[in-house]
């Protein structure tokens, strides 16, 4: 028996979207995956500010440290908010305690004000993608981990996407990506494959037509949510990790999510493959495998029983030796200060909305 496991990695998450819970509604019923984008991420995402920022992040990461997770693959776009955000978000998940790799998503899609659905490849860099790729270089030349991030191709001119590349390869980290996520990024792998390197993020990857180079990031949850399709990881030769897409950070539930999915289209799927893909993100934070999760359930580090248990809670946490959860409550922060201060920042972004 085992219910003591390393720290847990979500391999990407959005930190900023803790805060749309209970957002408005979209001005009108989104039929379509670019319309779920237009009409509630693209507009909430542009509405944020720093203090916002700083708040979902805050409470994103607590969140995510009560339910065993102690490293964050972050993706970020604030176009409205460029500079500081990714210090913000670093800040607050320091606070928690959280480790995090962040990155802002490089985007053509924001310009004097005006959203572009779809960018021409052949376009120039826009104000607002050399502000994003202004973001990432101070934050990395601030020597704190992360990547340059992007938004996706389709969103972004190939000069855009060469820039964000060859900032990467000045800076020794790879690039963080949505790749082919639906049929508008459909062009992603023949733009992408002369870029990618195997130290690039390849997030989501349901509609990639050719291998590239990279780690793959299945988001279960966020792919059947938004009715982009089923990316078959297990048939991919990439390296594979677990995300949420902004969705929380219970990766328990997310390999429980992944392997029913996997099994959904695979009846001789085992739960091995999707726990794989769980434990593997740790090789993106060597430190978390001296991070220790102590569960409520005596089989915890056993794949079958936790892809049919339900109920496994983290009860303690420790990081770098230092305890920050015990018997399922935080010891560094007051988790209900963390919502309240959230929660005021939601009401000011929600007014905007």
């Amino acid at each position: 028996m085992g219910f003591v496991t390393p720290g847990l990695v979500c391999g990407h998450h959005h930190l900023y979207s803790s805060l749309a819970r209970g957002m408005p509604a979209p001005p009108h019923r989104s039929t379509s995956f670019i319309e779920i984008l237009e009409d509630v991420w693209w507009r909430l995402d542009a509405a944020l500010d720093l203090d916002m920022i700083y708040w979902s992040a805050a409470l994103g990461a607590a969140e995510a440290l009560l339910c065993g997770t102690t490293a964050i693959i972050d993706h970020h776009e604030s176009p409205s908010c460029i500079e500081g955000s990714l210090a913000a978000i670093a800040d607050a998940c320091d606070m928690i305690g959280v480790r995090h790799n962040l990155a802002y998503g490089i985007t053509d899609r924001w310009e004097n004000n005006r959203m572009s659905s779809c960018v021409d490849g052949a376009s120039k860099m826009t104000h607002g993608a050399r502000l994003g790729l202004a973001e990432n270089e101070r934050y990395l030349t601030s020597g704190r981990p992360g990547m340059v991030g992007v938004h996706a191709s389709f969103t972004c001119s190939d000069e855009t996407l060469e820039a964000a590349a060859d900032l990467a390869r000045r800076k020794g980290v790879g690039v963080h990506i949505h790749v082919a996520e639906g049929p508008d990024d459909i062009e992603a792998g023949r733009r992408l494959e002369n870029l990618a390197q195997d130290d690039w993020l390849l997030v989501h990857a349901v509609h990639l037509d050719r291998p590239l180079r990279g780690t793959v990031v299945h988001n279960p949850r966020s792919n059947m949510n938004n009715r982009v399709g089923y990316a078959s990881p297990a048939a991919m030769p990439n390296a594979v990790i677990l995300g949420t897409d902004g969705i929380g950070a219970d990766m328990l539930e997310e390999f429980r999510l992944a392997f029913a999915r996997h099994r959904e289209s695979d009846l001789s799927a085992t739960p091995d493959t999707a726990w794989s893909w769980l434990t593997h993100a740790a090789s993106f934070f060597p430190g978390v495998q001296h991070d220790t999760v102590e569960w409520n359930h005596p089989e915890t580090t056993d794949p079958w029983h936790v892809a049919y248990t339900p109920g496994i809670r983290a009860e303690r946490v420790t990081i770098d030796g230092e305890i920050v959860v015990e018997n399922g409550r935080p010891t560094k922060f007051d988790m209900q200060e963390i919502r309240q201060k959230a929660a005021e920042a939601a009401r000011r972004l929600h007014e905007r909305l």
